[in-house]
């Protein structure tokens, strides 16, 4: 699949089709909005939801680390969804997906979510922090409005783009640009969007799931 290099922060980045971000001089994956446990909490409320979001997000991290040979994996935030995440079947298929990865640092930033449904299983070997975190030029945030100190890698807005045409129209998840920040799209399957408008200085990169393109 076919992501974009860009430079941010004095550093390069790779936007992926994949809805993530990778530091090659890292190696590190940054996952925005994962939500964990939402199809469940939704099934809790009666919702009838599709099942099997835990094992596709999964799934997808796995591919990442293999494909770009991750180290460490960085979550913007709203790693859990709601309390119903710490549900049986959840806990058991993330444990024993961090089991295989073992090796893997993992690092959370807590976003709004994660404050409701409480911080993820200690088994699960999860480095808890608060935002903005800084690691090199980099402050790794969930929210986009924060003052910060470095450039702003952030989620929370969940954005997509909207592509039209006369006769048709089309939401695509992407990364919005920025000269100070960055906001990267919601990774997680069953978690929607939420379109948004450039702002002065934006570039937009949308994602068809299979490239990045560049649309602003």
């Amino acid at each position: 699949m076919n992501g974009v290099t860009i430079e941010a922060g004095g550093a390069d980045l790779l936007l992926l089709p994949e809805k993530a971000v990778f530091w090659p001089a890292e190696r590190m994956l940054v996952i925005a909005d994962i939500h964990f446990g939402k199809a469940a909490a939704f099934r809790s409320l009666g919702v009838p939801v599709p099942r099997g979001t835990t094992s596709e997000n999964l799934a997808g991290l796995d591919a990442l680390i293999e494909a770009h040979g991750a180290r460490h994996v960085v979550f913007l935030g709203d790693f859990l969804h709601a309390r119903a995440a710490h549900a049986s079947s959840t806990q058991q298929a993330m444990l024993a997906w961090r089991q295989r990865q073992s090796a893997l640092n993992l690092t959370l930033v807590r976003g709004n979510h994660d404050l409701h449904a409480g911080d993820p299983a200690a088994a699960l070997g999860i480095e808890l922090v608060d935002e903005p975190h800084a690691i090199g030029p980099f402050a790794f945030c969930h929210h986009p409005d924060l003052d910060t100190p470095g450039y702003a890698l952030a989620g929370h807005v969940h954005p997509v783009y909207v592509l039209a045409t006369r006769f048709d129209a089309l939401r695509l998840p992407c990364f919005v640009v920025g000269t100070q920040r960055m906001i990267l799209p919601s990774f997680g399957a069953f978690t929607g969007g939420h379109a948004v408008r450039p702002g002065p200085g934006d570039r937009i990169y949308v994602s068809s799931g299979e490239a990045v393109h560049s649309v602003r």
